[in-house]
């Protein structure tokens, strides 16, 4: 091993970025530690070298700028293997744990290499740092910049999508795999896929040994400014960035946009039991939110909490999205359990945090989208009021009213029809528009919808927790068998509250969000919690595709049709009021027999009458009115078509009841609605009908 010092040449002042920065003369590589007492890096000549090549000490004297340690290394560039070493107190007590024999990942990294190797000393050694030259060619490419109330959201996991066998792609489970299916997701017409978390997580155990339950979902972050080296089809050292750019570009060019699933609520080093791999190392009390003697709060359920208020943690944070805005075209991010990016140092929630505003306010995040799971592990649940109008939330109290509601739980009438109105409950007070609304029924986290609708119970033994993990209430119901069955009738029902619940969400003001094959019924075999399961349980069975492809092309002409429609995506709330004396109301809801709605009553069957928009608001005229007949009982029931709407040429749409192709009229250009304004709704169905222009 080499020990060597910077040239004194090379002792002049650059500016001080973050991570590993290329100049001509050599690579500058930045760290920030306040009391360290002294730093080092730490080179390497291949990913599964246990020990360096070179050492680089810093000088306290001429590399040291404050509390950022800065040095400049002669002859290295791209593709250079690094880690960071720094000696210090260790205090515990007092949130203080450098460790000088310990190999720490560099916050900034913009990529990993290799594993964790096997140790023979109880040093961690963890994947290398590789120096990143960001150029790539992207022939023009921006922000696409779709209208938030024009997105459909398909939230994704770059691995599961394409892992399969049945994928028939030359690269499984890639960033390039994702390329090859880009003409799938462009014929169901989603305008935004959400991926699951894509920056670098641990995959197997910190010592190089194999883990009997490996981390497939990635929830577990290393390096936020890292893209998962695992989803590469390259092994060669950063790779990975050139991949994902390439997956970004193409998907840009099919007209879809890129969301990250973004993870800044707590790292893979979990509390005072877990390893030291970077942060802990490098400034333990800064970045994570320290409890009474050596613990760590834990508002994750992970075992620590990133201290995002903190001055140095906010800061790398907005580096970290604007490297993802900038470096690789994304456009937005989903942050999960944002509600402890609300907190803060103490873990007290706080009105008007600065990081959330920060963010909504950052000029170069401008026109990217911002999401919220406004809640955290610790009980704090803020759907309706985080943040202001530029953040969106997704919405658990649509998941859970939706639910409730075809599963005919009494009075879940009126809550139904707030959630398809765009919960203005939860907005309009606050003067936020039905977009912050972010609706789902399903999400990567519990039942797939077709799990949804075949299990009364989670089946999670193969996690390995003996089924005590993941959520025990979920609103769910077997119709009869709890799991597959061969029973006729049962099916027919299942897959029709499938399409019910399609229906609803993409009826609904606010943006609809459709987790990954709940279009084909992928299933987890009743695994609420799969975070655990890379293999068919989590994975996308193409076969499903053609085997139910009348459930595909329902859902595809229901996407293509809320795209084209703004009836059913309004930029501000309806009123349930006429615009002017004598017109219909912009919505309005009906008893089955056409009167008023007792909504203090128990009957699960309603009409909604949505008016076109205004001129004002469909300058292109596009918008036309329709006319939902929801029954959620068990029981066919006769609907009387209110007076006011007898006089619209209608023609219909949807019928969830019938099978293919009468359940869904890609033209709405079904049949009439009868001269004698009754219609009789099978049970638990929705049947829509659509104005002629």
């Amino acid at each position: 091993m080499l020990m060597r010092s910077t040239h004194p040449v090379l002792q002049f002042t650059h500016a001080l970025p973050y991570g590993a920065v290329i100049h001509d003369q050599g690579v500058q590589f930045v760290v920030f530690s306040r009391n360290a007492a002294s730093m080092r890096l730490l080179l390497y000549d291949n990913v599964d070298d246990a020990e360096p090549s070179e050492v680089v000490a810093f000088n306290p004297k001429t590399d040291r700028w404050g509390d950022i340690w800065s040095v400049v290394v002669p002859n290295v560039g791209p593709g250079t293997l690094y880690h960071f070493q720094a000696d210090g107190p260790y205090n515990p007590e007092k949130g203080l744990l450098f460790d000088g024999r310990a190999r720490l990942i560099d916050p900034y990294a913009k990529a990993l290499a290799g594993r964790f190797l096997p140790s023979f000393d109880g040093v961690v050694r963890p994947p290398k740092c590789v120096v990143v030259d960001d150029y790539f060619d992207w022939e023009g490419d921006r922000h696409l910049r779709h209208g938030i109330t024009e997105t459909v959201i398909y939230e994704m996991h770059v691995r599961g999508f394409t892992r399969s066998p049945s994928s028939g792609v030359e690269f499984p489970g890639t960033y390039l795999g994702v390329i090859e299916k880009i003409p799938y997701l462009k014929s169901l017409g989603v305008s935004a896929v959400e991926l699951m978390p894509v920056h670098e997580f641990p995959t197997g155990g910190f010592y190089g040994e194999q883990l009997r339950r490996t981390n497939y979902w990635g929830y577990d972050p290393l390096a936020f400014f890292a893209p998962h080296s695992g989803y590469a089809a390259s092994p060669a050292p950063g790779h990975q960035v050139v991949e994902f750019k390439q997956m970004v570009k193409a998907l840009h060019q099919a007209g879809i946009e890129v969301i990250l699933d973004v993870v800044f609520n707590h790292t893979c080093e979990g509390n005072e039991r877990g390893p030291t791999l970077s942060f802990k190392g490098l400034e333990n009390q800064v970045y994570y939110m320290l409890g009474p003697g050596a613990t760590y709060k834990n508002y994750s359920g992970c075992g620590n909490t990133v201290n995002g208020n903190h001055p140095i943690v906010r800061e790398m944070i907005f580096h970290c999205l604007r490297h993802w805005v900038h470096n690789y075209h994304v456009d937005g991010f989903r942050f999960d359990l944002a509600s402890i990016l609300s907190r803060d140092r103490f873990g007290n929630l706080v009105p008007n945090p600065p990081l959330l505003e920060a963010i909504a306010e950052d000029p170069l995040l401008a026109d990217t989208k911002i999401i919220a799971e406004a809640w955290d592990a610790a009980g704090a649940y803020q759907v309706g009021s985080f943040g202001d109008e530029r953040w969106a939330e997704w919405n658990g109290r649509f998941r859970d009213d939706i639910r409730r509601f075809w599963r005919t739980d009494h009075g879940t009438h009126g809550a139904f029809a707030t959630r398809l109105a765009g919960s203005s409950d939860l907005y309009e007070t606050a003067g936020r528009p039905p977009h912050c609304s972010i609706n789902f029924i399903t999400s990567h986290d519990g039942f797939t919808l077709n799990d949804l609708v075949s299990y009364r119970d989670k089946h999670n033994l193969e996690n390995g927790e003996n089924n005590q993990d993941g959520e025990s209430n979920n609103l769910s119901d077997n119709f009869g068998h709890e799991g597959p069955t061969n029973r006729v009738a049962v099916e027919q029902l299942r897959e029709r509250q499938i399409k019910n619940m399609l229906a609803t969400l993409l009826f609904s003001q606010g943006v609809p969000m459709i987790v990954f094959g709940d279009e084909c019924r992928r299933t987890q075999r009743g695994n609420n919690n799969a975070y655990c399961q890379d293999n068919e349980i989590s994975w996308f069975d193409w076969a499903l595709v053609e085997r139910n492809a009348d459930l595909v092309r329902f859902a595809r002409t229901l996407i293509q049709f809320r795209r084209g429609q703004p009836s059913i995506r309004r930029p501000a709330f309806l009123t349930g009021r006429p615009t002017q004396e004598g017109e219909l109301p912009d919505l309005s809801w009906y008893s089955p027999l056409g009167t008023a709605v007792d909504w203090y009553g128990h009957d699960l069957a309603l009409t909604c009458l949505l008016k076109a928009p205004e001129p004002d608001q469909d300058p292109e005229g596009l918008g036309r009115s329709v006319l939902l007949l929801v029954n959620a009982t068990a029981e066919a029931r006769e609907f009387i078509i209110p007076p006011v709407a007898r006089g619209l040429p209608w023609r219909q749409f949807i019928d969830t009841a019938e099978a293919a192709p009468y359940d869904i009229y890609p033209q709405a250009d079904g049949p009439r609605l009868p001269e004698t304004g009754r219609l009789t709704v099978p049970y638990r169905s929705i049947t829509c009908f659509v104005a002629e222009q």
